[in-house]
C-alpha cells in the first residue's frame, strides 16, 4: 500500500510562509554565495540583507543548487516516517537543482522519491506545488499527481517587470550600454518564462504603472482560458505595486483567489529590487 504523500519544493517556489506551514510543504533551500560564504536562501539571509550586502560590496552573489547530500538529509526523515515524496524543482534549464535531486533519489530506497521538473521559477513553481498539495489532500497517488502536473506545466503563465537593469547588467545579462540607455529612457523589460527558460517578452518605456497595466491587460485577454483557482502576484520589495496588481486582478478576472507573495533571495539576486511578477495557469487543453 502506498504511503502518505509529502510534497517538497525548493526555496525558489516563492510561496507565502503561512501556506508552507499550513500545508506542511517541505522546502529545500538553494544557496546565495558571496565569495567564500554560502548562505541558505531564506534561512541564513533575507532579501533585505542581500540587497544591503550587494550595495556594500558592489557585486552580485552567485547562486548554487542544494547538493545531493542536502536532499538526502531533507528527504530521509519523511521516508523513515513512511511518507512517499514528490519534489518539484526549479526548471532544469536554470539550475542543477533538478539533477541533484535525481541523484539523491537514486541513493534512497527505490520508488520513495519522485522528482518533477517544474520548467518554471518563482511562484510559477508555487502554483504547481499548490495543485500537488491539494491533489495529495484529496488522496491522489504520486503517479496521478505527476499526470496532473504534466498536463499543467506548459499552461503556467509567468511574467514579471524588472524595475532596474542594474542587476541584469551586474549578472552579465545585459551590456553596459544597454544598462545606460535603459536607465536614461526608463525602459522596463518584461521577462516571461517560456519552455523552461527566461526570455525578454517586451519592453515598456516610461512609468512603471504602464508596465503593470500591460501585465493586467495580458491577463484579462486570457480570462476565458484561465484556471480560476489562483493567481499569485510576487514581488521583491514592491508591496504597493503588488497590491495594485492584486486589486486590479480581483476586479477584472474571475479568480477565486489573488494572493501576494514575496520573492526569496535567489530570485531577488537575479532580478533586483522592486521587481513584480504575475503568475497563473491556463486550463489544460487535454
Amino acid at each position: 500500500m502506498a504511503g502518505k504523500v509529502k510534497i517538497f519544493a525548493d526555496s525558489t517556489c516563492d510561496l507565502p510562509s503561512s501556506w508552507i506551514e499550513q500545508y506542511n510543504i517541505g522546502i529545500i533551500p538553494l544557496y546565495v554565495v558571496f565569495g567564500e560564504e554560502s548562505l541558505r536562501d531564506g534561512i541564513d539571509i533575507t532579501p533585505e540583507q542581500l540587497y544591503a550586502k550587494v550595495d556594500q560590496i558592489g557585486s552580485l552573489p552567485k547562486t548554487a543548487a542544494p547538493s545531493p547530500s542536502d536532499f538526502v538529509a531533507a528527504f530521509s526523515p519523511s521516508i523513515e516516517q513512511g511518507e512517499d515524496i514528490l519534489f518539484l524543482s526549479i526548471s532544469s534549464d536554470l539550475s542543477s537543482t533538478y539533477q541533484n535531486a535525481r541523484i539523491a533519489a537514486d541513493e534512497l530506497p527505490e520508488g520513495r522519491v519522485t522528482v518533477f521538473d517544474s520548467r518554471n521559477l518563482s511562484s510559477g513553481i508555487g502554483l504547481l506545488v499548490m495543485k500537488a498539495v491539494h491533489a495529495a489532500e484529496e488522496g491522489a497517488s504520486i503517479p496521478q499527481i505527476v499526470d496532473l502536473l504534466s498536463r499543467t506545466v506548459n499552461e503556467v503563465e509567468c511574467e514579471f517587470v524588472i524595475d532596474t537593469l542594474e542587476y541584469l547588467h551586474k549578472g552579465g545579462r545585459c551590456s553596459g550600454m544597454q544598462n545606460i540607455i535603459g536607465s536614461l529612457l526608463k525602459i522596463r523589460p518584461v521577462i516571461k518564462v517560456v519552455d523552461g527558460g527566461m526570455t525578454p517578452a517586451y519592453k515598456v518605456r516610461g512609468k512603471k504603472e504602464k508596465a503593470l497595466d500591460q501585465m493586467v491587460q495580458n491577463a484579462i485577454a486570457q480570462v476565458d482560458n484561465m484556471d480560476n483557482d489562483l493567481i499569485i502576484v510576487v514581488h521583491t520589495m514592491a508591496e504597493d505595486e503588488a497590491r495594485y496588481l492584486q486589486k486590479e486582478l480581483q476586479e477584472k478576472t474571475n479568480a477565486r483567489q489573488v494572493s501576494i507573495s514575496t520573492a526569496g533571495c535567489v530570485i531577488c539576486s537575479h532580478c533586483g529590487p522592486h521587481t513584480v511578477g504575475l503568475m497563473y495557469t491556463k486550463t489544460p487543453s487535454i
